[in-house]
């Protein structure tokens, strides 16, 4: 299997635990159970995106707002979404979406999703996280990228999205030699469409890879027509359970 692959000498270690990053659960109003799941006591987040509508809306949601003061109240970390249509978007747009976010939720940083992995977009990419986190004063920088970058980005933010995507894909992945030279606390699984009895597999392969924020659910997007990260798994309970007693190591 490749994904068996031993880390190299030398990798850097780190003593984060493995932990849930959620991608962004529909509006509470839709998915109140699960916005409400997140704030139990015990459960391993290291943190949740808030996307109220492909970015801040238009207007402040006061349904957002009060979930978002539950989790930071609860010292979850919460992060704002922003798309990058690949390098498409203009920076302007952008940034006025970030400062919606920090005005009307209080952001502790942001995920900056369907980023750009080719090297000629590393200098703007680079321009508007150095942007962000002037605003943010820090904050929490995640590089949205689906898939293994040109190795700069890891320069650049304080965590990558190295893989995104189903689990027929995720279950005979390879992981990017350069992300050795890093700790397991930079990288970010997603993967949608793990059936229950491969939990511990898809565990053990982000293990194996590297990756120390992940997020794994049996949903699916049924062919691109629904957006996986919605809803809660179906086995929400029985994976908070194995990544908070460490059974994958």
């Amino acid at each position: 299997m490749p994904y068996l692959t031993p880390a190299a000498s030398g990798t850097a270690s780190t003593d984060l635990s493995l932990g849930f990053g959620i991608p962004g659960y529909a509006h509470p109003l839709v998915a109140p159970l699960e916005w409400g799941e997140l704030t139990r006591p015990g459960t391993p987040l290291h943190w949740v995106v808030l996307n109220i509508s492909d970015g801040p809306g238009t207007r402040p949601d006061p349904r957002c707002l009060e979930a978002a003061g539950r989790l930071r109240n609860a010292g979850i970390r919460v992060l704002g979404h922003l798309d990058l249509t690949y390098g498409a978007r203009a920076f302007g747009e952008i940034f006025t979406d970030a400062q919606r976010y920090l005005d009307w939720y209080q952001a502790d940083g942001f995920l900056l999703d369907r980023c750009p992995t080719e090297p000629s977009a590393l200098p703007e990419i680079r321009r508007t996280a150095t942007t962000l986190r002037a605003v943010l004063g820090g904050g929490h920088i995640v590089l949205g990228h689906g898939t293994h970058p040109y190795p700069g980005y890891a320069e650049t933010a304080d965590q990558l999205v190295t893989f995104s995507g189903p689990w027929s894909d995720y279950r005979w992945s390879q992981v990017a030699e350069w992300t050795a030279d890093h700790p397991p606390e930079r990288f970010c699984h997603f993967v949608h469409g793990v059936p229950r009895g491969h939990l511990d597999e898809a565990l053990r392969i982000a293990r194996w890879q590297g990756a120390a924020t992940i997020y794994f659910t049996d949903r699916t997007d049924r062919g691109g027509r629904t957006d996986p990260w919605e809803t809660m798994p179906g086995y929400w309970d029985e994976i908070v359970s194995l990544v908070g007693t460490g059974v994958s190591e």
